[in-house]
């Protein structure tokens, strides 16, 4: 009886001693892995392969922001929000890879006029006595401006599962599907016209598989055990293929506007813009199938309706053609195409 109680004592003992030579380990902990090159998405490939344009466009970014407010569900913080903040880092990666562009510094462009500032204290510390004073070259300034947001996260947009156990053994499966959509325009930084604008979508799946045990295997003997793994989709791999998708649109809609030109004009039906061509077309197509889903035959009138109708449309066509004399000529209202060196 005495050895029964004596067990437990010296496993809790034991236990404690191995916790407590942990606590007094300083040794500073090995890493597990090294480090390396952020992953490749889907799209990056594209992105890095487009034709090459006639000439490269300066463009400027000022920020990328989160604008879904959206934070991550218990049991994780509630104040860590769902979706990275460091899209403007990925889109300046995004437009520089593509070879389009020429990004110049905006986010922190204090920093840059600091440093210009110290250059300048550095090679002439006495301005007053100088009589030539130091020259730096002159900042670029950017003839396109790319705005955009994440404009939305939403979780849970599909959950489903599968199961099956047969005498005691058994396994299952889940997942869950979010959706996050980045919108990018392209602005005209002469006239601040909005040449262009596309919104993309991505979703980010999150998989769950177990398979157990539970079963008697001899009188009194019980066996029960346990298996799983998670694959969570990393949410910044799916913003960044987002706005990747959303920068190579952006070319293959201003190519198919005029807005920019190809070095050769010969490859404007090249096989990766018309995959991107491809995907408007089928997504307007699935848009008018809606609409005219959504069509109602129009219900009989009767005659004192009718009587009321013709007055009122007679009215309507007497509105509008004294809106079409206040209509300035084509001329006027025609747009100028965004233009580059």
């Amino acid at each position: 009886m005495l050895i029964n109680n004596i067990k437990p004592l010296l496993l809790s003992l034991m236990v404690i001693g191995l916790v407590g030579c942990n606590a007094m380990n300083t040794k500073p902990i090995d890493t597990f892995g090294i480090a390396e090159l952020t992953p490749n998405t889907n799209l990056t490939r594209d992105l890095n392969y487009l034709p090459p344009p006639r000439g490269k466009i300066v463009t400027a970014v000022y920020g990328f922001k989160d604008q879904t407010g959206q934070y991550k569900a218990n049991p994780d913080s509630n104040f860590s929000t769902a979706v990275t903040q460091g899209g403007t880092s990925i889109l300046v990666k995004a437009l520089r890879d593509s070879k389009w562009f020429v990004p110049v510094e905006r986010e922190n462009l204090q920093n840059v006029l600091t440093e210009r500032k110290i250059i300048r204290a550095i090679e002439q510390p006495n301005d007053a006595e100088s009589k030539t004073p130091i020259k730096l070259p002159t900042l670029m300034g950017a003839k396109l401006l790319i705005e955009g947001a994440v404009v939305g996260y939403d979780a849970n947009i599909k959950t489903g599962g599968l199961g099956v156990k047969y005498l005691g053994v058994g396994a299952a499966g889940q997942y869950r599907a979010d959706q996050v959509t980045v919108n990018l325009r392209a602005v005209d930084a002469n006239t601040g016209q909005i040449l262009h604008t596309v919104s993309t979508t991505k979703t980010v799946y999150s998989t769950q598989l177990t398979s157990g045990v539970y079963k008697f295997i001899s009188y009194k003997s019980l066996l029960e055990a346990e298996v799983g793994t998670t694959l969570n989709e990393p949410v910044q791999i799916a913003v960044q293929e987002a706005i990747e998708a959303a920068v190579v649109n952006l070319i293959v809609e201003g190519i198919d506007n005029r807005s920019w030109l190809l070095a050769n004009e010969n490859e404007k039906n090249a096989p990766v813009f018309q995959r991107y061509r491809q995907q408007r077309i089928d997504n307007l197509a699935l848009n008018d199938t809606h609409d005219k889903a959504k069509k109602v035959k129009p219900t009989a009138l009767s005659e004192v309706d009718n009587a009321f109708d013709n007055a009122k449309v007679k009215e309507q066509n007497k509105l509008k053609t004294e809106q079409i004399k206040r209509v300035p000529s084509s001329s006027e209202t025609k747009s100028q195409p965004f233009s580059f060196d």
